[in-house]
């Protein structure tokens, strides 16, 4: 190789600055991929709350009233709201067991002899938040059997009302509320919300939940203002002083099982709820303050729904 055709090679300051530019546009790059992330998760979170809106809907022109967080008499006992709307959003083939299901045995958790439900087992796309980066909402569970079961979770809760034992909402224990019931008017009562399943995954279980007290609060319903939910963390989960349980619309923390007594999601901008006319709206963690308003159907409250 002749001199005119020698390459000069990169100088250790040259290098260090060019790493040091990279470093400066990964900085920069990585909040904005992860809010752009953030924003199509909400996107999505926005979208299944809204299929589940509609089917509600549905069902609730169907059946002349919608369906409640489950049924202490009947045919399906303890088959929860969610389970219901199935038909309706596009779960078919799941809906379809629960028939025979319980035709085999009555409780759909099963017992020491026989299986739980098929549907119980199952993970719904449409019920999970896309927020929650927990991979599949599935349990590992022990019921009556002597090895564990896999139980499908949810992150949409109906809004019982102010509290479960209320029945001032639209979904709880024994429910039959038709569109006409709810006096305050569908724009301004709330239907649905979100709530991370519990860290424990011991709340959450969307085909059949009992709930910590026996109307489906905490599994498949949750009012704005759950203080008997609050009493039992704090007897039965050390929920107390800096790790208190809350009620109501606050920010939440997936590492904890202290926060699943109040509805949340994992993004800043706040949580996602169905309204009753089936429009879906972010609230602010600032709007706890009317969240009991909302969440009850004929109080005669005037409040004015963030936008």
């Amino acid at each position: 190789m002749s001199p005119a055709t020698q390459r000069r090679g990169f100088t250790l300051i040259e290098l260090l600055v060019v790493i040091a530019i990279i470093a400066v546009l990964i900085g920069l790059l990585v909040p904005a991929v992860q809010k752009v992330r953030e924003a199509a998760d909400r996107t999505k979170a926005l979208s299944n709350i809204s299929q589940i809106g509609k089917a509600l809907h549905n069902y609730e022109g169907v059946n002349k009233a919608f369906p409640s967080a489950w049924k202490t008499s009947g045919k399906y006992v303890y088959l929860s709201w969610l389970a219901y709307i199935l038909p309706y959003i596009e779960g078919d083939n799941i809906y379809n067991t629960v028939d025979p299901e319980y035709a085999r045995i009555s409780n759909p958790w099963g017992s020491s002899t026989k299986p739980p439900h098929q549907g119980l087992l199952v993970a719904m796309p449409v019920y999970k938040s896309p927020m929650d980066q927990r991979g599949e909402l599935l349990a590992d569970v022990y019921l009556y059997q002597p090895t564990t079961f896999k139980v499908g979770l949810t992150s949409y809760l109906g809004v019982s009302g102010t509290t479960s034992s209320a029945n001032d909402g639209i979904i709880y224990l024994n429910s039959r509320i038709r569109i006409n019931d709810i006096r305050d008017g569908t724009s301004n009562t709330l239907m649905v919300g979100e709530r991370p399943p519990s860290k424990d995954m011991n709340f959450g279980w969307w085909y059949a939940g009992y709930g910590f007290d026996g109307r489906g609060a905490g599994d498949v319903v949750l009012g704005a203002r759950e203080t008997s939910y609050v009493t039992y963390l704090s007897a039965n989960y050390g929920c107390t002083g800096a790790n208190a349980a809350k009620v109501g619309l606050q920010p939440g923390d997936i590492n904890t099982d202290c926060h699943s007594s109040h509805f949340w999601s994992f993004s800043a901008a706040g949580c996602p709820f169905l309204f009753g006319d089936c429009s879906v709206r972010m609230l602010g963690y600032d709007a706890d303050s009317i969240l009991p308003a909302l969440a009850s159907r004929k109080g005669g409250e005037v409040v004015t729904v963030p936008n």
